[in-house]
């Protein structure tokens, strides 16, 4: 039996009481065994600006540490005005560089995107999904989870109270795990 794949979980919403924050813990509570999954924060990641590539803000050391560490990422995303959150991106930026040292390479991963509306930031989840092909990042193509509605789905204390979206978002976590076992060849 192989090691479980560690999985950097990063959030597209920095809202205390966001509902993709809660989406994403909910979705590392459903992971199979196969699966660690961590939350790697953004909060404190200063904007990305090559001049600081001589000397790297400790933020962006870290964070790039922390993805390089990852077998495989998922990303929980908001919509901003029909597209990838700033702070989303600016992490994506600050992991691709500097040139030819991306520590997004390779690295599989899946877009889970939730918004109060009907359509669950499905601009958003689009707009990622370039960036990552880009980056060479095989992505989960299915199932698609594009989470409509999403501020109905969690109770008072921010757990999941919708069974359907529970039984759903298993088999998305169980699908994830099997894309990344396809992706490392087992």
């Amino acid at each position: 039996m192989s090691k479980p794949s560690e999985v950097a979980v990063l959030v597209g919403s920095l809202r205390k009481d966001s509902i993709n924050r809660k989406l994403a813990k909910a979705l590392i509570s459903l992971a199979p065994p196969s699966l660690v999954p961590g939350l790697v924060e953004l909060a404190d990641l200063t904007l990305f600006n090559q001049d600081l590539e001589t000397n790297p803000p400790a933020s962006w050391v870290r964070f790039r540490e922390a993805i390089s560490g990852a077998d495989a990422v998922l990303f929980v995303t908001a919509e901003y005005n029909r597209s990838v959150p700033g702070m989303l991106k600016n992490a994506i930026d600050i992991g691709s560089r500097p040139y030819g040292h991306s520590v997004w390479n390779g690295k599989p991963a899946a877009i889970v995107s939730a918004s109060p509306g009907a359509i669950g930031a499905f601009g958003a989840n689009h707009h990622l999904r370039q960036s990552l092909v880009f980056l060479n990042m095989p992505v989960l193509q299915q199932p698609e989870a594009y989470i409509g509605h999403a501020d109905k789905l969690f109770g008072a204390d921010g757990g999941l109270v919708d069974e359907t979206s529970r039984t759903f978002l298993r088999s998305f976590m169980q699908a994830f795990a099997d894309w990344i076992a396809t992706q490392a060849g087992h």
